[in-house]
C-alpha cells in the first residue's frame, strides 16, 4: 500500500514531497522473490537493464551508457560473471543480488526492499547489508520490510515495529529492547 502496489481503504500516500505517481521514477523497489516468475526467460544483464527504463522514457532502448551502468551494478553486487545466465538458473541469494543491482541501476533516492534476506545465503546477506549501508551513507533513504529481529539492531539505524498497529519507532537500540520486542509478539485482540 505504501507504493500503491495494492489498493488501500483510505488516505493518501505522499513520498519525496509528492504523490507516489509523481515520485515513481525516484523510487526503486525490490519485491519478495516469491512474487517474481523465475521461469520468465530473461538474462541477468537484461534484468538489471530494466532498472534503467524509468529514466529512458517510452519506446527508447538502453544505450551503451545504460549497459555500462547495468554491468557496474552487477559488479557492485558480485554478479558480473553471471550476466548471460537466465535469472531462474541462479540460487536465491544470487537472484536477490541481481534484483538489488536492478534497483541500483535506477539511481533512485528511495529504495524499498520487501524481505530481501529470505532464502539467501550468508555471503549474499552480507553483501546486501553492505550495499544498504553504502546507500544510507550516500544520503539515500532505504526502507526494508524485515521479520528477523535478531539482527535488526546490527543491520538498521532505525526501526518501526508493528503488530497490527505501531508498537514503537525510533533508533534500533531503543526499539530492540526486550520489553518492547515482547509487545511485537503479543497477540492483538
Amino acid at each position: 500500500s505504501l507504493l500503491e502496489l495494492i489498493p488501500r481503504d483510505h488516505g493518501e500516500v505522499r513520498i519525496l514531497g509528492g504523490s507516489v505517481k509523481e515520485a515513481r521514477t525516484r523510487i526503486a523497489y525490490v519485491p519478495q522473490r516469491s512474487e517474481i516468475d523465475m521461469t520468465f526467460p530473461i538474462t541477468v544483464i537484461d534484468t538489471v537493464l530494466l532498472g534503467t527504463y524509468p529514466k529512458l522514457g517510452l519506446l527508447k532502448r538502453p544505450r551503451r551508457q545504460h549497459k555500462e551502468l547495468a554491468y557496474h551494478c552487477l559488479e557492485k553486487v558480485g554478479m558480473e560473471d553471471f550476466g548471460s545466465r537466465q535469472i531462474g538458473e541462479l540460487s536465491g541469494g544470487q537472484q536477490q543480488r541481481v534484483f538489488l543491482a536492478r534497483a541500483l541501476a535506477q539511481e533512485a533516492e528511495l529504495f524499498c526492499l520487501d524481505e530481501p534476506f529470505v532464502g539467501v545465503d550468508a555471503a549474499s546477506e552480507e553483501t546486501i547489508v553492505a550495499i544498504l549501508k553504502e546507500l544510507r551513507d550516500q544520503n539515500r533513504t532505504v526502507l526494508v520490510v524485515h521479520h528477523d529481529l535478531s539482527k535488526a539492531e546490527v543491520y538498521f539505524d532505525g526501526l518501526v515495529l508493528l503488530n497490527g498497529e505501531l508498537v514503537k519507532a525510533g533508533p534500533a537500540r531503543e526499539v530492540c529492547r526486550p520489553d518492547i520486542l515482547s509487545q511485537a509478539y503479543t497477540a492483538q485482540l
